[in-house]
């Protein structure tokens, strides 16, 4: 019997590549290997507070799941460029409006957090009040 992936199961291949979506810097470089190709220090400059380490990882990465390819020029020094493939591509139409929706939204997702950290203090300041002794 032919088993359909699901990705609630634990050991469904499927988790692989929704992690792979997942990560923000997936989307961010994805989406501008979309507008066209960029060096590597470009994408560095470009994308703030990403390390060239998670830089180099996460390209690999994409690189090795076929969203991204990398082309080296015989340069002095050696100059690398990567660009989107049409897999990456397909996936990158998808992230699209999820980046919108964050933009649009991260204020209501803000006063959430502000609502939610405020009645942490309250609940704190409450059970405190009744647990010390008058």
């Amino acid at each position: 019997m032919l088993r359909i992936p699901s990705p609630y199961s634990a050991h469904c291949p499927t988790r692989q590549v929704l992690d792979r979506i997942a990560d923000k810097w997936t989307v961010l470089i994805l989406g501008l290997l979309c507008e066209q190709p960029r060096r590597f220090n470009a994408l560095r400059r470009e994308v703030e507070g990403l390390s060239q380490k998670v830089l180099s990882q996460t390209l690999k990465s994409l690189e090795r799941d076929g969203l991204v390819t990398r082309t080296a020029f015989a340069t002095v020094p050696v100059t690398v460029e990567y660009a989107i493939t049409p897999l990456g591509a397909s996936l990158a139409l998808t992230l699209v409006p999820l980046v919108r929706w964050a933009e649009a939204h991260m204020g209501d997702v803000t006063d959430a957090q502000a609502d939610f950290d405020g009645r942490g203090r309250s609940e704190a300041q409450i059970s405190g009040a009744i647990a010390v002794p008058a």
